[in-house]
């Protein structure tokens, strides 16, 4: 038999749900544009809201707690959008810069728009590695033109990985993974298509494709990966030999997805619906 219990409190218009179904996830609603996700080492998730797409100022953080309260972490941003810890700072892709909140909520710009090599069009995801360092893709004119993958050096140092004047197929990058030995991971926006990026030479390798406006990535801890495709609304799993199968449909515009702390869930935003959900995994 089906049970449902009301998590504690309703917070900035949010209401967070439970369920024992396995089969239907948890969600927040209420959020405005959300676009990123990630958990934080203490269990609680952190989001990113665009608020009004190209209107500066408006854009936050918000963290949604284990008790289900939710409540604004960090404001006045532009368009944040990708989300990733390296220590204890959260670093935020935020329109043409990247920004570093700190615990408190006080962020400061890690990397300003002229700190790159080329002026930034549509900086998107963002993920760190274990020595510090910060990746970031520009997805460009998101239809195929001006994108590139950036590292950022723990003194805010930007230097080139891969662009698209190097290898065509960089079109508009967006989610991004570490993938071990020197390489990311990462997904095109324009081609839909799934790449192994090796970090010193930029050198690129097709591991799956067919994931339409790819968004973002994980990976569970049996190994298989997770996409997202934001103009169909779906996610996909990518199992170690490349194959695609479609795991969870229905959303309006699935964005960057993360994984829960304790590994059991994906997290989708839902960024045209305004909703954060908790999909269950198979590997629980």
């Amino acid at each position: 038999m089906k049970t449902e219990a009301l998590f504690a409190g309703i917070i900035c218009g949010m209401l967070l749900t439970s369920t024992a179904d396995a089969d239907t996830p948890r969600r927040v609603t209420g959020l405005k544009t959300p676009e990123s996700v990630v958990a934080g080492v203490d269990g609680r998730v952190y989001v990113s809201e665009i608020g009004e797409f190209g209107k500066d100022g408006d854009g936050q953080i918000s963290v949604i707690g284990t008790d289900g309260k939710a409540q604004v972490f960090a404001s006045g941003m532009d368009d944040p959008k990708g989300l990733a810890f390296a220590g204890n700072s959260l670093y935020v892709a935020d329109k043409t810069r990247v920004l570093k909140v700190e615990p408190g909520g006080k962020w400061s710009v890690f990397a300003a728009a002229d700190a790159f090599p080329v002026i930034p069009q549509f900086l998107n995801d963002v993920v760190a590695d274990g020595l510090g360092n910060v990746y970031v893709s520009d997805s460009g004119d998101l239809k195929g033109n001006g994108g590139a993958i950036y590292r950022i050096g723990k003194n805010g140092k930007v230097a080139l990985v891969v662009n698209g004047e190097q290898d065509a197929r960089v079109q508009a990058p967006n989610g991004l993974l570490m993938g071990g030995k020197g390489t990311l991971l990462e997904v095109d926006f324009a081609s839909g298509t799934l790449y192994r990026i090796k970090i010193k030479s930029g050198e690129m390798e097709k591991i799956a494709e067919g994931f339409g406006g790819g968004d973002g990535i994980v990976r569970a801890s049996n190994g298989t990966l997770y996409v997202s495709d934001w103009k169909n609304g779906r996610v996909f799993t990518v199992n170690k030999k490349g194959e695609v199968t479609d795991f969870h449909d229905g959303f309006v515009a699935a964005a960057d997805i993360g994984l829960s702390h304790d590994g059991n869930y994906i997290l989708v935003p839902d960024m045209k619906a305004g909703e954060l959900v908790w999909l269950p995994l198979d590997n629980r």
